[in-house]
This record gives structure tokens, sequence and C-alpha cells, in this order.
């Protein structure tokens, strides 16, 4: 690590002892934990997943390659190279790694095996402006946030979705729908609170992120503002919590207010998750890093 580096490794740490001493009446960070960087040998990291083991996947989207965190052992392999240029990750119900495959502007289900079907490709056959990140309900069906954020690795074409959107796709996998649109500069990050009634989508465009009321058909209603913040990445914990990323990852609870910060020595945090067996550590990815950090927490599927 560089000098640099290192002061201001230091100095994010020293901020986050005083911010986990004034919140430990919110009890969210484990008492006398520390930040922990795990690797910093990567491009740009994005997209944390955890499987059911509490192993975390996470996307080195310059370098077309998704790499796996192993809890137990505390170390990092590649699993999967070229990935699509896979960004946003998640598992679905019966194992399958989701990812959303930015390199032809498709969403990718990936078994076991490593064997990849393409769940979409288009919609009302165009393009798609490059799914972002995911969610899945308990139904199956998975939301997907469509921004679009133009890729060098993209062949030039008129025939890609301008509109900033969020789909669902039915759990047959039959039908995508809209199911929010209108106004949304670059929708990014999502996530869905553990009863599955609410849904939260970050617009990282216009720096806000809204909460959704998720109906019984899976379209979504009463959209309310519910911070002025947006977010690359999100994730929620298991007291309702949603924790969003920017600048290091800021903690609001299920009323908008914000509860903690965690500031990471990075310019900028992409996304985050809890991983490892009873999911209470926190995973964030930051640049060229990933980090870590033990929570009095645990995340939700």
């Amino acid at each position: 690590m560089s000098t640099y580096k290192n002061l201001v490794f230091s100095l994010a740490l020293l901020l986050l002892t005083t911010t986990s001493c004034k919140a430990q009446e919110n009890s969210i960070i484990k008492e006398g934990a520390e930040l922990t960087l795990v690797s910093e040998e990567y491009e740009f990291t994005e997209g944390p997943a955890v499987d059911e083991n509490g192993d975390v996947y996470f996307t080195d989207q310059p370098n077309d390659r998704i790499v796996k965190w192993d809890a137990q052992s505390n170390t990092v392999s590649d699993y999967m190279k070229p990935a699509g240029r896979s960004n946003g990750l998640y598992f679905d119900h019966d194992g399958n790694l989701l990812s959303c495959a930015d390199e032809k502007n498709e969403l990718w289900r990936i078994g076991s095996e490593k064997n990849v079907t393409v769940l979409i490709d288009n919609f009302e056959e165009k393009l798609l402006g490059g799914p972002n990140d995911l969610w899945i309900d308990a139904n199956g069906g998975i939301y997907f946030t469509d921004p679009l954020y133009d890729r060098p690795w993209w062949e030039p074409t008129e025939n890609r979705i301008s509109e900033r959107r969020v789909y669902y796709i039915t759990p047959s996998i039959h039908e995508v729908r809209i199911v929010a649109e209108g106004g949304y500069e670059q929708p990014n990050g999502i996530i869905g609170s553990a009863d599955g009634k609410t849904l939260y989508i970050a617009d990282n465009g216009a720096k806000k992120t809204y909460s959704f009321t998720i109906n019984e058909d899976a379209s979504l209603s009463n959209r309310k503002l519910f911070v002025d913040m947006g977010s690359d990445g999100m994730t929620i914990d298991n007291n309702g919590n949603v924790y969003l990323t920017g600048d290091g990852v800021t903690v609001f609870n299920s009323k908008g207010e914000q509860i903690n910060h965690i500031p990471v020595p990075e310019n900028w945090t992409a996304n985050v998750t809890f991983g490892g067996p009873n999911q209470d550590i926190l995973f964030i990815t930051a640049m060229d890093s990933i980090y870590t950090l033990a929570m009095n927490v645990n995340g939700v599927r």
C-alpha cells in the first residue's frame, strides 16, 4: 500500500473508531471492530452478492471477471473470466448467480457449472441501456435497474433504449414489465425489504433514493423520497436499516434518518452487502479494493 493510501487508511480508521463509539447506542457495528482491507489488486470493484455459505462474489468490471471471497479463509480467487463485463450480481433461490452482463446489455443466469443462460437481451426489440443492479423477490421475480452509462466496449447503435427505467421479470421469465419510469436520471442501486413489501431504488444521477410499496402483482406504487442521497449500490440489514454508498457507506433507518457513516479510504465506494456464515460481515467494494467490517446486525435474503 502506498504511503499516501496508508495515511488515508489510518485517518479512515480513526474516523470509524469515533463513529463507532458514537453509534454504540445503535449497535450496528461490533464493538472494537475496524475496517479491514482484504485486497487491492483490482481496477474497479462492484456488484457483491452473497451465497448460502456466506461467501461473496463480486465483479472487477474493467478486467472482465467475477471474483469470489471465501468467508472462512478470508481469501479471494477468480471465479469466472471472461464474465460478460458483469456489473451487479445476485443469487436466485436455486443458487444460480444472476449477473447484469454489461458487455451486450444482457441479464445472465450463471449455473453452478458456470453455464450461462441469457434471461433478457432486449425489450420490445430494442437493446437495454445496460442492466446495472438487481434484487429478487420471494417469488423469484427479478427487479433490475437499467440506466444508460455509455461503455467503450459497446458497438455504435441507434437501437438502444434511451429511457432510464426499472423493470420486473416474472418468475417464469416469460414476461418483462416496466415498473418505474419517468424523471429518472440514472436509476442504479436497488434493494428490497425482508418482508417483501418495500423496494428502495436509488437515482444516482439525481442524488436521491426513493421507497416504493410492492404490490401483490409485483407492480410498484406509493413512491416516496426516502433520502436526498443517491447510491451506486445498497443493502439492508435485519433491523430494516438501509446502507447507501458513494462517500463511504451511509446508514439510514427505515424512517430515512441517518444513524451512521462508515468512512472508506477510497475516492468512491461502489457497493456493499453482508457476508460470512451469519451474514454479520459488512463487505464493501471500493475502487481497486475490497474491505470488511464486523457488525452487530445481519443481512437478509
